[in-house]
């Protein structure tokens, strides 16, 4: 049997373990994406290990996330990392250049390559044929470091697609439809490698869209092949020569099967607030809006602006004077085509508010919707608050719905403006000769110039606490209970309030879990100077972004255990990263025997992290007992024991200068 692309690209990067899935495995990394919000704790702990400088053929910092400038906060770390790329040799992406996902799929994405990025939604640069994998910063930063990235090895889900998509239906609804199946953690261990005759009528850009919301399945990643159409993409970008056929064999096998057929897929729309809860536009038509929201690194391509554009065009009038026409232009390069081409125009004469390239209103900088007012948006993720406001009500769908409910007012099946306004589907190609815009991309500067460059910190960035070892023998207070699919949105949330405290962990502390428990704060600081505490919860925790600010900000507070049912993947490595152990209920009826407030003893810790999955602790406010179990590999565990990475990197990278030193000349 001939192999997948996944095994295809896996295989070739593999430098640990053998590709059997759920086993542990060490691949080697090509290329590291870092972004602002991630990226100042990433440099940061580039400077506490000792690095000199990156050992990745491209690392990229780009700055899209904090870009709203209402004081010092955010532009000092914009310098600072300016300041820290090229000191450590990364490419920077100025403010305002766009989002991470598209400009690395212009500038830097190469079929066959891995690559490690400190964002969740990295698996969007499947779409060329790369396997690229959201993880914590820290993990990046041992990327960059030259270490392998470890993970299990996933399974390989084979999505097959047949047929061509039909008039008014789009990428989005593709991927909107495996939500529809599988839920928000259908994809946990598992690539998803589409495949099948169907692929070659989506464009890379339609298939960034659906790699990046593969991360909204839970899936490690996702990967297309590299065709003739990733060709014709890196050709228009004057990248060709960067271009490896890369398909996979007529007799390839998966480990899992699934078959889409694109004619018969309809508008879907994710309802508020899970981009799990998804159904037919239908079902929810006629509720009113107050928002329509086009672009994010969901929706990222020239196609989803300009087809946004030709709808509002052909109606010929304004949008509903009840809605907020959000645009969110995804790359600098794309804004000055759509400018070039008079789609632009087209949008701000239909009342379209135009933002800057970036982030922006998906990770709650700005545009947030008045509240319990609907938001029709085109961003990857929905969870309760990330817009920005408390009590938001956001809508996932395509740019085509977004776009004919902010004609109308309410939510539209996009079907039906041919009939209500006489209009046909308007078949958006891709541009023949692109507008190839690299101005705001700064490459690293040689090693020589580098060593000498000062890293430039604001009064904001504050050097990052110290870890120290795990201790043998802890007893827990359980300062917080939840329940199932807890977000790192919810942990430790984005917005314009938080997010310019990401290079501060005793400011951002303040704000953990306050979208859960506001107390949380309170009652778990006076624990941090002791043993520390504990929560505990149920299936898919710390779902969604991959920041670890979720897991540092609670571990400076004293965090030293999380107890729960399940684990979203990253989240997990985050936990372990930074010296907090991750278990979970060995028996079905856990998370009902601990309760907040209980207090939990672990005795003989350490060896029995090491010694296998599985041993007891107490609930010694009710006498009992709990089996517990981790999944970490020998690595992760040694990692934990010592206090997390930092502590570990130091180790081994002063390990090597010392080495170097003893070594003959």
């Amino acid at each position: 049997m001939g192999e997948n692309v996944a095994r295809t690209v896996i295989g070739e990067h593999l430098v640990e373990g053998d590709m059997t899935p759920g086993t542990p495995i060490g691949i080697r990394i090509d290329q590291t994406l870092t972004q602002d919000a991630t990226g100042t704790l990433v440099m940061l702990e580039l400077e506490a290990m000792g690095l000199d400088r990156v050992r990745t053929d491209v690392s990229v910092q780009y700055v899209d996330h904090n870009l709203i400038q209402e004081d010092h906060k955010n532009p000092d770390d914009h310098l600072f990392l300016r300041s820290a790329a090229t000191r450590f040799g990364l490419w920077y992406s100025r403010p305002g250049n766009g989002i991470s996902h598209p400009v690395h799929q212009e500038r830097f994405g190469k079929p066959g390559a891995t690559m490690a990025g400190a964002d969740s939604h990295t698996p969007a640069a499947g779409a060329l044929g790369m396997i690229a994998i959201g993880s914590g910063g820290l993990d990046v930063a041992t990327s960059m470091a030259g270490e392998p990235l470890r993970i299990r090895m996933p399974e390989i889900w084979g999505v097959e697609l047949v047929g061509e998509l039909p008039d008014w239906v789009s990428a989005k609804d593709v991927i909107l439809e495996l939500l529809r199946r599988h839920g928000v953690d259908g994809g946990n261990g598992r690539i998803v490698e589409y495949h099948g005759e169907g692929v070659a009528s989506l464009s890379a850009m339609d298939r960034h869209v659906i790699c990046n919301m593969g991360a909204e399945l839970g899936a490690t990643t996702s990967i297309f092949p590299a065709d003739d159409e990733v060709r014709r993409f890196l050709r228009s970008q004057g990248r060709e020569d960067d271009f490896r056929e890369l398909v996979a064999a007529p007799d390839a096998g998966y480990d899992v099967t699934e078959r889409i057929d694109l004619a018969e897929l309809v508008p879907l729309i994710a309802r508020p607030s899970s981009p799990g809860d998804v159904v037919p536009v239908g079902e929810v038509a006629g509720e009113p809006i107050a928002q329509a929201y086009i672009g994010s690194s969901a929706n990222p391509g020239y196609r989803d602006f300009a087809v946004a554009a030709e709808i509002v065009a052909a109606v010929g009038r304004p949008v509903s004077d009840r809605v907020s026409f959000d645009v969110n232009p995804s790359s600098r390069q794309i804004l000055g085509n759509l400018i070039r081409d008079g789609h632009l125009l087209s949008l701000v004469t239909a009342g379209a508010r135009i933002h800057q390239a970036g982030c922006n209103g998906c990770i709650g900088m700005g545009q947030a919707p008045a509240t319990h007012e609907n938001s029709l948006r085109t961003t990857p993720r929905n969870f309760p608050g990330r817009s920005g406001t408390r009590e938001d009500r956001v809508f996932l769908c395509s740019p085509e719905t977004a776009t004919a409910s902010a004609i109308t007012g309410e939510i539209t099946d996009p079907r039906d403006l041919e009939e209500r306004f006489g209009i046909r589907y308007p078949r958006i190609g891709e541009p023949t000769d692109l507008l190839v815009d690299t101005a705001n991309l700064l490459p690293p500067p040689p090693p020589d110039e580098a060593l000498h460059v000062q890293l430039r910190k604001g009064p904001n960035i504050a050097t990052l606490p110290d870890v120290g070892p795990l201790p043998d023998t802890l007893e827990l207070p359980v300062v917080l209970k939840m329940g199932d699919d807890v977000s790192t949105d919810e942990i430790l949330r984005a917005g314009a309030e938080v997010l310019p405290y990401r290079s501060n962990i005793p400011e951002i502390a303040r704000f953990a879990f306050d979208r859960i428990d506001p107390s949380y704060h309170d009652r778990a600081l006076p624990h941090r100077d002791g043993d520390g505490h504990a929560v505990v919860g149920g299936r898919n925790y710390g779902q969604g972004s991959s920041r670890e600010h979720a897991a540092l900000a609670p571990r400076y507070l004293g965090l030293r255990v999380v107890l729960v049912e399940e684990y979203a993947r990253i989240h997990e490595q985050n936990l372990a990263n930074f010296g907090v152990v991750p278990l979970t209920f060995a028996d079905p009826e856990g998370l009902d025997a601990v309760e907040q407030d209980d207090v939990l003893r672990l005795t003989g810790l350490r060896d029995a992290l090491q010694a296998g999955p599985e041993f007891e602790i107490e609930n010694v406010t009710r006498g009992t007992t709990l089996r517990v179990r981790h999944g970490l590999s020998p690595t992760q565990v040694e990692r934990v024991l010592s206090g997390g990475v930092i502590r570990f990197m130091k180790q081994q990278l002063d390990n090597e200068e010392v080495d170097a030193a003893d070594r003959p000349v």
